[in-house]
C-alpha cells in the first residue's frame, strides 16, 4: 500500500472510542467521538496556504485531509467538544513511505511534522507542538475498522497515551 492509497481509505465517516491515561495525574478517561475526514485536492486553498506558510511548494503535496469531530465524555459534567485540524501530506521524492506532513490544529499555529508507512501499513505520525512531541500510529484491522495509539510527551514531564478504535459508517442498504 502507497500514502496515498492509505490516505484516501481513511475517508469517511467514523465512530471513535478512545481511552486515555495520563500519568501524571493517573487520570483514565473513556470518549466517544464522530469523526469525518475529507480529502483535499492539492488545489485546495487551505493546503495551498498552509504549504506557503512553511515554505512549501504545493506542488509536492499529494493533498491532505480535514478531520473534524464532534466528541463526548463518558463523565457528564464535560461539555461536548467539536473541533477540525487539518493534515498536509508532502512524500520524500526518493522514499514515498516516508516524508514531511504539515497539521494545523483548530485555532493553534500549525506545525510540521514526519511521518513513515511501514511495510506492515501503519502510519506513523511524529510531530512536535510547542513544548510537546506527539507520536501517533494508525492501522486498519479491516477496510471498516480503524485503530490508533497516540503518546505525547510534555518537556514538563506531561505524559499521556490513547488508544482509539474506530468504525466506518456506512450508508444504508436498500431492501430489494
Amino acid at each position: 500500500m502507497d500514502i496515498q492509497t492509505f490516505l484516501e481509505s481513511c475517508i469517511g465517516q467514523w465512530f471513535s472510542q478512545r481511552s486515555s491515561y495520563q500519568f501524571d495525574t493517573e487520570k483514565a478517561e473513556s470518549h466517544k467521538s464522530e469523526l469525518t475526514v475529507e480529502w483535499l485536492n492539492t488545489d485546495h486553498s487551505l493546503l495551498v496556504s498552509l504549504c506557503q506558510q512553511h515554505r512549501i511548494d504545493p506542488n509536492q503535496a499529494i493533498g491532505g485531509q480535514e478531520i473534524s469531530w464532534n466528541s463526548s465524555s463518558d463523565y457528564y459534567s464535560q461539555q461536548k467538544q467539536t473541533g477540525t485540524a487539518t493534515m498536509i501530506v508532502i512524500p520524500d521524492s526518493n522514499t514515498p513511505q516516508k516524508g514531511k506532513i504539515i497539521q494545523s490544529f483548530q485555532s493553534n499555529p500549525s506545525s510540521q511534522g514526519n511521518y513513515s508507512l511501514g511495510d506492515d501499513e501503519a502510519l506513523t505520525l511524529t510531530l512536535e507542538m510547542g513544548d510537546f512531541l506527539m507520536e501517533e500510529r494508525i492501522w486498519f484491522a479491516s477496510p471498516n475498522l480503524r485503530l490508533r495509539t497516540s503518546l505525547m510527551k510534555g518537556k514538563d514531564g506531561y505524559s499521556r497515551t490513547a488508544f482509539y478504535s474506530e468504525i466506518r459508517r456506512l450508508p444504508p442498504q436498500e431492501v430489494a
